[in-house]
């Protein structure tokens, strides 16, 4: 019995790492709406695009605005451009929990932030001095404000060591550089694609006039999903017998509305609603990942990703090897008894997966386009059953 204690725990430890490895690190919102006086701040971290940066880094520190302090920063009626530099300042780059908060060396320290990672902060304009003062108090600044300290540390929201810190200060930080007024970036689509191998897809968003949906999504977020030309030049016979709003249909499925990074398609596996989602129509596919393979299953085929074209957020591009075919307008792929044997085609890909369906293209349905994520469960569920197991063994051993 002595000698099978260290294979206990043994198993033990690594039951709880298996785990903690399907847990994903954090999410800005959902920890400050736990919070509703932070609301302000929460709903601008996500107009801005800051909240997916946040939560797509892993070790970072927050300072938080209360409703109060936001009202402040609001009432300068800055572009939202300009918004997202001086929020940026507001996310240090380093981990500092309340102790170390105390604990900094020679009681003051100077620390990158966001908006020095963006590359448009000059000199070192996009740094805050943090000052630990007598009496307990913890003072921020931005470094371009003639080292004055704006506001002052108010107390912990949460702090998950050493991955995110959330702290509330009193007020904004105010630097000339973060508030300078800022153009929005020209992200022009189909010129993207036209630059890099995706000529042929960006010719057909313009021939039908499904690029006018791409464009007018870029800035609350975009992600397209590209074929490469010799897929789209193979696949030309089969569009080429779709009717006109089916054609849009098919290339307004390959764009989500939101922007979705590579590490976060890895880590939000589900139901993607895409541009094409309307009424009925449901026009979804599912994110899938087998480390670090993303695929994109929609009943009919199963495209993977095979490269990045542009990840500037707000639009992020992706290559893929097949077009991606809707159940609405090509019929599901029967599903397979058995193993196909080594060399055959994919069963999508026959002819009965592209021959266009009998479902009327004007159908109505759920047109929430939100994500529905289901990823890293799976493990989680089957490790309490095999920790439990387990155990037995050891004890009835």
């Amino acid at each position: 019995m002595p000698r099978s204690l260290p294979l206990l725990a043994l198993a033990i430890s690594l039951v709880l790492i298996a785990s903690t490895t399907t847990v994903n690190a954090h999410n800005i919102t959902r920890i400050l709406a736990k919070h509703p006086q932070f609301s302000t701040f929460n709903h601008y971290l996500t107009v801005t695009h800051l909240a997916a940066e946040i939560n797509r880094r892993q070790t970072i520190t927050v300072l938080a605005l209360d409703n109060a302090a936001m009202s402040s920063l609001i009432s300068k009626q800055l572009s939202v451009y300009t918004l997202r530099n001086v929020l940026s300042l507001h996310v240090l780059v380093d981990y500092f929990g309340t102790r170390k908060l105390h604990q900094i060396t020679n009681g003051t320290e100077l620390t990158a932030t966001m908006f020095q990672a963006t590359g448009s902060a000059p000199g070192a304009s996009g740094y805050v001095n943090i000052t630990d003062l007598n009496g307990g108090k913890v003072a921020f600044g931005a470094e371009d404000n003639d080292g004055k300290l704006d506001a002052v540390y108010v107390k912990s929201l949460e702090e998950i060591p050493y991955n995110i810190s959330i702290l509330q200060i009193s007020q904004p930080l105010n630097s000339a550089e973060a508030e300078a007024p800022t153009a929005a970036p020209t992200l022009n689509v189909t010129a993207i694609l036209s630059n890099q191998g995706c000529k042929a897809f960006s010719d057909l968003l313009i021939a039908s006039g499904a690029h006018t949906t791409f464009e007018e999504n870029v800035d609350g977020g975009l992600t397209v999903f590209c074929p490469t030309d010799p897929v789209i030049n193979g696949f030309m016979p089969k569009y080429k017998n779709l009717t006109a709003p089916q054609k849009v249909s098919l290339l307004l499925y390959h764009g989500i509305p939101i922007y979705q990074s590579l590490q976060m398609l890895k880590t939000s596996n589900g139901i993607m609603n895409t541009l094409a989602t309307n009424g009925a129509n449901k026009y979804d596919f599912t994110v899938q990942n087998d480390g670090e393979v993303v695929t994109l299953e929609t009943k009919v085929t199963t495209a993977t990703i095979t490269g990045t074209v542009k990840d500037e957020e707000p639009l992020v591009v992706y290559k893929i090897n097949k077009v991606l075919l809707p159940r609405e307008l090509f019929k599901a792929a029967p599903e397979k008894k058995a193993p196909a044997p080594k060399g055959e085609k994919d069963v999508a890909d026959g002819p009965n997966a592209d021959a266009p369906s009998d479902e009327s293209d004007d159908q109505t349905a759920d047109n929430d386009n939100g994500v529905n994520k289901m990823g890293g469960g799976r493990l989680a569920v089957v490790a309490p059953s095999f920790f439990f197991g387990v155990v037995m063994f050891f004890l009835f051993d």
